[in-house]
């Protein structure tokens, strides 16, 4: 007999933005000339008995340096679901650039989990290099390395269980180590891809985002990602404003800051 996997909510934060357009987000540009705005979000996954939260954000300091429009601390922001940021006990970073793994800090009780890859490629060789140096903050990587000698960083190889119904998978290519989150919901499994396909666009039309370390893998991800979600409607891309446009607010008081993604999308 089956046993029953439990339904969990997933919550998006909004907690900083920054206008571009549309070539800074295809390899190879983009025909078009128009406006496409960023959105930077951490994920909160709430279960019966247990919250974990997907990524960290970053700073003020370094949203001023990176001439980021910093709107609010996503981790102080966790109070909007009253949760209280020492009572985090798990954090699922998908990878370690500089907009995902800022704030680690304010977490003081929490275990970290990432893939062993991303570790390795973010203090190897490469970084010295200004093309992937420049994802990552120095401050932060430290910080992490940190974290592994205190005993409260989990590192991987590859998909795994983190809890029933909630499974951490391998899909690199926009970095090293990149890892997504598979989560059961009561519409069914639903993938945070975070920045595996920075936008919907990304993934549906098979054009990678300009930030890479393997293109092929890139590609390869998105494949994999369409396996492990329920449909296309169950992606959740990593910076796409239409997110907050189509999944309902937490609340008329939360509108374009806190969203459900547990629940059917708008047409």
């Amino acid at each position: 007999m089956t046993e029953k996997l439990p339904e969990y909510k997933i919550f998006a934060l909004k907690y900083a933005t920054r206008e571009a357009r549309r070539a800074d987000h295809f390899i190879g540009g983009d025909p078009h000339a128009g406006p496409m705005p960023m959105d930077y979000f951490t994920w909160v996954i709430v279960g019966p008995d247990r919250v974990f939260l997907v990524d960290t954000g970053f700073t003020a300091e370094t949203a001023a340096r990176r001439k980021r429009r910093f709107l609010r601390c996503p981790i102080e922001s966790l109070r909007l679901l009253d949760i209280d940021p020492d009572a985090v006990t798990d954090v699922i970073l998908t990878h370690l650039h500089y907009d995902h793994v800022g704030n680690f800090h304010k977490l003081p009780h929490a275990r970290f989990h990432l893939q062993e890859r991303e570790l390795a490629f973010a203090t190897g060789r490469y970084v010295r290099y200004p093309y992937f140096g420049h994802g990552f903050e120095e401050e932060d990587i430290v910080g992490v390395v940190r974290l592994n000698f205190k005993r409260r960083l989990e590192l991987y190889e590859g998909d795994m269980e983190r809890a029933p119904g909630l499974t951490l998978h391998f899909a690199p290519g926009h970095t090293a180590g990149l890892q997504v989150v598979r989560v059961h919901t009561q519409r069914g499994h639903v993938v945070l891809a975070s920045d595996a396909s920075h936008y919907y666009e990304n993934i549906r039309t098979n054009r990678p985002f300009i930030a890479v370390v393997d293109i092929s893998a890139v590609l390869d991800a998105f494949r994999k990602i369409e396996r492990l979600a329920d449909s296309s409607h169950h992606i959740i891309p990593g910076h796409d404003p239409l997110v907050m446009q189509q999944y309902p607010a937490l609340s008329p008081a939360l509108q374009d800051i806190v969203v459900r993604l547990d629940v059917d999308p708008a047409e």
